[in-house]
């Protein structure tokens, strides 16, 4: 029985003189070291999820909520990261998502464009190898969720 090989990916790169080198790909080289914070990741993640149609919007109840009141407080900005949680290693990262669906949409085939998107969104940026991304969806956004406004409805008592 053999046994499967490991190869790691090599760039071929020219170096001033006109040389090609070899070096590897991703966060490691010859020349140094790349990091990256989990709330690079986290951004990436979250932007690259809210792209997607259907996709009402990120994170539970209790986050959303707490969300809106950091937006309406002034120089209070958008927080892309929200139900978004990450675990960043040297080389691969995991992505949890927590998303509220549109109304309608075929919630399987959100979560596949979702993960989709979100894996190639970071995988290109990061140069990050993503293992998993695990979608919940905590719940459905019904058009009527929008008419929140009491003061346009008739009371029932008089």
């Amino acid at each position: 029985m053999t046994e499967p090989m490991t190869t790691i990916k090599t760039a071929k790169a020219t170096d001033r003189t006109g040389g090609v080198a070899t070096r590897e790909q991703g966060l490691q080289s010859t020349q140094g070291t790349t990091s990256i914070a989990d709330t690079v990741v986290s951004k990436i993640a979250g932007i690259a999820a809210k792209d997607v149609s259907g996709v009402y919007s990120l994170g539970s109840g209790a986050s959303r909520a707490l969300g809106a009141v950091r937006e309406r407080i002034p120089g209070g900005r958008v927080n892309h990261s929200q139900g978004v949680s990450v675990e960043v290693g040297e080389t691969q990262a995991a992505v949890d998502i927590d998303m509220i669906a549109e109304y309608g949409v075929a919630i399987a085939d959100l979560a596949s464009g979702v993960r989709r998107n979100v894996i190639t969104s970071i995988e290109r940026m990061t140069g990050l190898e993503v293992t998993e991304v695990n979608i919940s969806v905590a719940d459905i956004h019904l058009p009527e969720d929008d008419q929140d406004d009491e003061s346009d409805r008739t009371p029932r008592v008089q």
